[in-house]
């Protein structure tokens, strides 16, 4: 489990393709904390480190189809930029909500407003039964812990500050970008009740 506070970004150096899965090297400061099995969250994609080099500051992760498929991990190439956040403490603060690291579907960015201190973002996403978002309600868009402004079907924007612009990889976002979003978990859970209250026929 996860809060959406993003701790570093990671920089892909090597990407190797074995079978249907890939391997990725990324180079990050925090990767002489890091051990062997642990789960790591990239752009809010839940992935387990497989291999160290912590003198290299290097850590090695591996995708399958199905993540690949999901994500935005077949976007990535040798230099893209990727927000990470290790599993939560259970001795420490929630800052953010409650993310899984179990990315729903992709979106698009379609627009950027530079607001003079803060940034507007508006993606869009193909719907199904299960996307919902909500106005002031939780989202997390690569991995980021953030609130929904705007909110229609197939749409909504996030607003962002200056800190989070500057130490995550939204300040490389273009009209066009392709992200990983999860759903707010709780959200998912009324959705499936409340689905299964109208097929009961109750």
């Amino acid at each position: 489990m996860f809060t959406g506070i993003i701790e570093q970004t990671s920089q892909v150096v090597k990407i190797e393709q074995e079978g249907t899965n890939f391997h990725f090297t990324l180079r990050c400061p925090l990767a002489d904390e890091l051990k062997i099995d642990q789960s790591f969250a990239h752009d809010g994609c839940c992935l387990t480190v497989v291999a160290l080099d912590k003198e290299k500051k290097e850590y090695v992760v591996t995708a399958m189809k199905e993540t690949m498929d999901r994500t935005n991990l077949s976007q990535w190439k040798v230099g893209s930029e990727v927000n990470v956040e290790r599993s939560m403490r259970m001795d420490g603060r929630f800052d953010g909500h409650i993310v899984q690291g179990h990315v729903d579907k992709t979106a698009k960015c379609v627009k950027i407003i530079d607001e003079n201190g803060s940034w507007r973002y508006f993606f869009e996403y193909e719907t199904d039964k299960e996307s919902i978002t909500v106005p002031k309600g939780s989202i997390s868009v690569n991995g980021v812990s953030l609130t929904v402004v705007d909110s229609k079907e197939g749409m909504f924007s996030v607003s962002i500050i200056p800190y989070t612009y500057e130490h995550t990889n939204f300040h490389s976002f273009k009209v066009g970008t392709i992200v990983n979003i999860e759903f707010d978990v709780f959200g998912k859970y009324v959705q499936r009740l409340l689905e299964q209250y109208t097929l009961s026929g109750k």
